[in-house]
């Protein structure tokens, strides 16, 4: 509620400046618009002259990744290995429950 009342009280407190010193208002406006139309200006060049130079300064695009090219008997080595692999596993796992079984005895 001390917000609406205070932008109220603000809005009526510019309008009377705004009317006490109309003259003065449109000096600044005056002014300034020249100064924001030079910078926005200067912006809109650097950002012209940033696009220019990426678009000479263009890096050729990276190719897309492509995996490995692996023949069919890599293929099926690698297989036999991965079940031998757990076939190994398999093996220690039994032989460390004996172990477990002995240490809670």
């Amino acid at each position: 509620m001390t917000a609406l009342i205070g932008g109220l009280v603000a809005v009526a407190l510019g309008l009377i400046g705004l009317g006490l010193w109309w003259q003065h208002f449109l000096s600044l406006l005056a002014g300034g618009i020249p100064l924001l139309l030079l910078l926005g200006g200067a912006l809109a060049v650097y950002l012209g002259f940033e696009e220019a130079k990426d678009k000479f300064f263009k890096k050729s695009e990276t190719p897309a990744y492509e995996p490995p090219k692996v023949s069919e008997t890599d293929v099926e080595k690698y297989k036999e290995e991965v079940e031998r692999l757990k076939s190994e596993i398999e093996e220690l796992k039994k032989k460390k429950k004996p172990e477990k079984a002995e240490k809670s005895e």
